[in-house]
């Protein structure tokens, strides 16, 4: 039994474990994307038949974001999350076994194993948020928000190099083994170290007091509030104002990140003309400036919060610098050259990266007794972006024969997210039911 400890940051132990769980599970749906080339000649999949394959996983993953909400709202996160983990894991491996057969049944296994792996994974993001919201206060939610966010880039950093590594050195399915492997490992750690504050063994009465009176919901995963029916739900917290602006928002971020997880990789192949092993570490390269302003976007956030004591602006700053910052991917048209290729679109994660302001915003604008529903609504809307982004890009790139015009869509959505904060959303504050 762990010995109860007086350390006070027993929170962070949980954030570390969120976010490496994350990266894992961002790296078991991102791995397609890393070895796209290879499997499309392996497999013998035309471009347009990529992008389906590339959005098969947010098809299902869309459909269920609703129902895990309330999943998580019914029965919490710790057993959820690492199930949703293990499964996840599993079918990763079974996208890799379908490199061992041939034909039509390799093809029909692939889109099988990513179709199932939207379903199971659903889960685990609206978990995060829960989870955040749980054992942080106010004031430190949104860097920790932005710390289990930049996950996805932490998993481009470091499994987009390694998947290429394996499929340089070994072959394309082997990068599926090793990530489902992981995920295996990280899932039978995860309810271990991850429980509610007011059941884990290490947590000292101080860092519960500081957790709870700074605004904490540390009660919504041992003693569920009453929450209102789905027809009170829909009818008078689902569609709100600032809600329905935050969804657009999401949106138009989900398509930023599904460019830079899906397509991007193959854009560096055929735009700049790398090798599938230099695109996996070129990959890495925009995925570290990403993961830096996840980071820095959070510690805006929470300075200016401190600073002005209004989370309006707090939310809002970031924003604006960092969907600026996204758009500059533009400049990226008018070179091949990898080196300047690169180094704009690390620009433009960066910039991503202090935009992404949602999840902070739902722990902030959500009821507390259906933050899960709410979020599930919120997440459903930014999957519909990794569903029809791969889908039109690979259109696009298809009837234009340059990836020009896909990355004019993709850089469009940075003033779209923008406008949906100041002209829709426009005040932060908790809707109360």
């Amino acid at each position: 039994m762990l010995a109860r400890q007086g350390s006070g940051s027993v929170r962070y132990l949980v954030l570390f474990m969120l976010f490496f769980a994350s990266a894992v599970s961002y790296g078991d749906r991102t791995v397609l994307g890393v070895t796209g080339a290879a499997v499309a000649a392996g497999l013998g999949l035309t471009t347009v038949q990529l992008g389906y394959a590339l959005s098969a996983h947010s098809f299902p993953y869309l459909a269920m974001q609703v129902p895990s909400g309330l999943l998580l709202d019914r029965f919490g996160s710790r057993w959820i999350y690492c199930g949703a983990l293990a499964l996840l894991s599993l079918l990763t491996i079974g996208q890799g076994v379908s490199g061992l057969l041939a034909g039509s049944a390799a093809v029909i296994l692939l889109f099988v194993m990513r179709l199932c792996s939207g379903i199971v994974s659903s889960p685990i993001v609206l978990a995060n948020a829960r989870i955040t919201a749980n054992w942080f206060p106010t004031a430190e939610r949104g860097l920790a928000s932005a710390i289990f966010n930049t996950a996805q880039y932490f998993a481009l950093i470091v499994f987009a190099p390694l998947s290429a590594w394996m499929v340089h050195i070994l072959s394309w399915p082997y990068a599926f083994y090793g990530l489902g492997a992981l995920g295996l490992i990280v899932a039978a750690i995860f309810p271990v170290l991850v429980r509610s504050p007011l059941q884990h063994p290490l947590v000292s009465p101080q860092e519960l007091a500081h957790i709870e009176q700074g605004g904490g919901l540390v009660h919504i995963e041992t003693s569920p509030m009453p929450r209102p029916s789905n027809s009170v739900f829909f009818r008078r917290v689902a569609f709100r104002r600032p809600l329905i602006g935050l969804y657009l928002f999401q949106y138009c971020i989900g398509v930023l990140s599904s460019f830079f997880m899906t397509w991007f990789p193959i854009y560096l192949v055929r735009h700049s003309g790398l090798s599938i092993w230099h695109a996996g570490l070129g990959t890495a390269v925009p995925a570290m400036f990403g993961l830096v302003g996840g980071i820095v976007g959070g510690v805006i956030s929470d300075a200016t919060l401190r600073r002005t004591g209004s989370v309006t602006r707090a939310r809002g700053l970031p924003i604006f610098i960092g969907f600026s910052m996204a758009m500059m991917m533009v400049a990226a048209n008018f070179t091949t050259a990898p080196l300047p290729v690169i180094a704009l679109m690390s620009v433009a994660f960066f910039g991503k990266g202090i935009a992404a302001m949602g999840w902070p915003m739902i722990s902030d604008i959500a009821p507390r007794n259906v933050i899960g529903a709410t979020g599930g609504i919120f997440n459903m809307v930014g999957a519909a972006s990794g569903v029809l982004t791969p889908i039109v890009l690979g259109h696009l790139v298809a009837a234009t024969g340059s990836f020009d015009q896909a990355i004019l869509y993709v850089a469009a959505h940075g003033l779209v997210g923008a406008a949906a904060f100041a002209l829709v959303i426009r005040r932060i504050e908790r809707i109360e039911v």
